[in-house]
């Protein structure tokens, strides 16, 4: 019936038993088997059972004497590719239905082979985003999670069944730490962006139930399909929060470095100032010397404790810094030149300052770039053997006009730094910013790896340009925040007259004695007290005996007693309305920068000499009344 040439024709082997039968499947490969439900050894739908069980890709066609729909429709249920019976079907029905068995056992069994692809290739990708160390998190182009790996899941504290189907922002919370504000999504980032982006600095991942944080570094890249287009967003992250603690570290010590290289050239300049101010005094203190003379001595002496205060004020703003907390919107033109001037104390160096027209103000933490200009300048000079000149150019840039510069698009404040030294050979430019490298007999290799590190805080870029014998040239670049400023020129402040009663407290008896002295000339009654106690003391009995201070001068630091700071706390529950001026000689303190804050009504940083006492003083009562 099945016999013949042509197209159709097939090999046939007969068996009469069902044990024979799948003998004969295990010895050979068949296409098909054409099944009686009713043989010797075996009758029934369990026939048909026992043998698809044991051979589940090979199709079978029943073809039996039972013509019994019940048992027809079961047969098919259970995996028969057709249900025929002898004596009523032709050759050409068994033909077609051969055929047609056929046919579908191929597309069944080619498609088991792209599910079995499918799953070894899962099974690969899963293996392969538990093995490697970054946080995966892949999600559609609408932002839900499709897959998050082990690493994410550790990181973010959400479990792949948790995450899956949530939206990003849920699951990936990263917040600016600086701002405090959330950051944009980053699969909506890359989609706009059509491109790979990544994250901005100082960027924390917040666990899930905002039970932890740590920093991250992250890129987002759109996924395409064999088209090119977009069906989703895979996100690459990494625990970085150890990272920035080695920072801080670094940062630490480099400082120590770069203030081991400038206590020569500090000590240098204070000795000089010291020099003239002792030196006019004495001549000021001879028996022979004119009243004219005295004033004239005594003029220099307080010329020269100015720029003693500008040194000291130098030394401070060098020692801020570390986590960027103190930016302030100002000229890097005046931030420069007064480094530069710190930096180079006692050296032979020759500046040349080439500076662009309507400069405009960055946004930095003034101690950090301080410290990033005078790593640059250490190095130059140590490269010069602390002789010849140094050129510093700043301008204003834009991104685009930049070529080759990696520059988000905006505006740019430029500086170049442009020595005359030995020059770095080209198999080193490469490195020059890696932590510890150094090709110096003395120092850790830390300056130029912590520079690079606050620049690229600070959303800015370096880079570096060299030639053996003839200099390098360092290029700086700050993101601009906007109009031009002026540097403020210093001017005398005139003495401004008052009257008045005032509290000094201050546990030096020779700034009591000064400031005492000055306030009596301009017209006020003083006391003193030595710490926070005494003035409390003395404040409480003014004021019950009915001539109460109309201002009171505090130290904030006191060795061993009361300093300005609880005591204000202490003198606001007794008079809400006191008037008092914080006082110190840490110009840095968060107490000066925030007086108010804390109940201050005015602030005075030390040393100071009497134009900017009574300006002060003047200022908080005249705001009073």
């Amino acid at each position: 019936m099945l016999g013949g040439a042509g197209n159709n024709s097939f090999e046939i082997e007969y068996v009469n038993t069902l044990a024979k039968g799948m003998e004969a499947l295990d010895d050979e490969s068949f296409d098909l088997v054409l099944l009686d439900l009713q043989l010797p050894d075996s009758e029934g739908l369990g026939t048909f059972s026992e043998l698809h069980e044991r051979y589940p890709l090979i199709p079978i066609i029943v073809l039996t004497g039972t013509s019994d729909e019940d048992l027809a429709l079961k047969a098919v249920q259970l995996g028969a590719q057709d249900y025929l019976i002898k004596g009523e079907v032709d050759v050409t029905q068994l033909k077609r239905s051969i055929k047609y068995a056929l046919e579908r056992q191929r597309d069944l069994n080619n498609r088991k082979s792209i599910e079995k692809a499918l799953f070894e290739e899962k099974e690969r990708l899963s293996v392969t985003l538990s093995s490697i160390g970054d946080g995966v998190i892949a999600t559609d182009t609408e932002g839900s999670v499709v897959l998050i790996n082990r690493i994410a899941e550790r990181l973010t504290g959400w479990s792949h069944a948790e995450a899956v189907g949530k939206f990003i922002e849920d699951v990936f919370f990263i917040v600016n730490v600086e701002s405090g504000e959330r950051e944009a999504s980053p699969v909506s980032k890359a989609i706009n962006a059509n491109n790979v982006v990544g994250l901005e600095s100082g960027t924390v991942l917040i666990t899930k139930g905002r039970e932890g944080c740590r920093y991250v570094s992250a890129s987002s890249s759109p996924i395409r399909d064999r088209d090119g287009i977009i069906i989703g967003v895979v996100l690459v992250f990494r625990d970085i929060t150890e990272l920035k603690k080695l920072e801080e570290e670094l940062l630490k010590v480099q400082k120590l470095e770069s203030i081991g290289v400038l206590a020569g050239g500090v000590a240098h300049d204070f000795n000089n100032l010291l020099t003239s101010i002792m030196g006019n005094i004495s001549l000021s203190s001879l028996p022979d010397i004119s009243d004219e003379k005295v004033k004239q001595r005594l003029f220099h002496a307080l010329k020269a404790c100015h720029m003693a205060k500008d040194l000291s004020s130098q030394l401070l703003t060098f020692s801020k810094g570390g986590a960027l907390e103190n930016r302030t919107v100002m000229s890097l033109e005046k931030v420069i030149r007064e480094t530069a001037n710190f930096t180079m104390s006692g050296s032979n160096i020759d500046f040349n300052f080439v500076v662009g027209e309507n400069l405009w103000t960055v946004e930095i933490d003034e101690g950090q770039i301080s410290q990033v200009i005078s790593n640059m300048l250490i190095n130059a000079a140590q490269a010069m053997t602390n002789e010849g000149k140094i050129t510093i150019k700043i301008e204003n840039a834009e991104a685009r006009k930049e070529k080759g510069i990696p520059l988000d698009d905006g505006k740019y404040v430029k500086t170049t730094i442009t020595d005359e030294g030995i020059g770095i050979p080209k198999e080193y430019l490469s490195r020059i910013f890696d932590p510890y490298f150094t090709t110096k007999q003395t120092g850790n290799g830390l300056g130029l790896s912590t520079s690079y590190s606050i620049i690229k805080k600070h959303g800015g870029y370096i880079t570096v340009q060299s030639e053996l014998h003839i200099g390098t040239k360092f290029v700086i670049y700050l993101p601009a925040k906007g109009r031009h400023v002026r540097a403020e020129a210093k001017s005398d402040q005139p003495i401004k007259r008052g009257r008045g009663r005032v509290l000094i407290m201050d546990d030096k008896i020779e700034v009591r004695e000064a400031a005492g002295e000055m306030l009596r000339h301009i017209g006020y009654e003083v006391e003193f007290a030595r710490d926070g106690s005494e003035a409390l003391r003395h404040y409480k009995r003014a004021k019950m005996e009915g001539e109460p201070f109309d201002t009171v001068i505090m130290d904030l630091t006191v060795p061993g007693g009361m300093g300005g700071k609880e005591a204000i706390e202490k003198l606001l529950l007794f008079d809400p309305g006191v008037k008092a001026i914080v006082s110190s000689g840490y110009s840095s303190d968060p107490v000066l920068e925030k007086y108010r804050k804390y109940g201050f009504k005015g602030v005075l940083p030390k040393p100071y000499e009497m134009g900017k006492l009574s300006d002060v003083l003047y200022g908080v009562l005249a705001e009073s009344n």
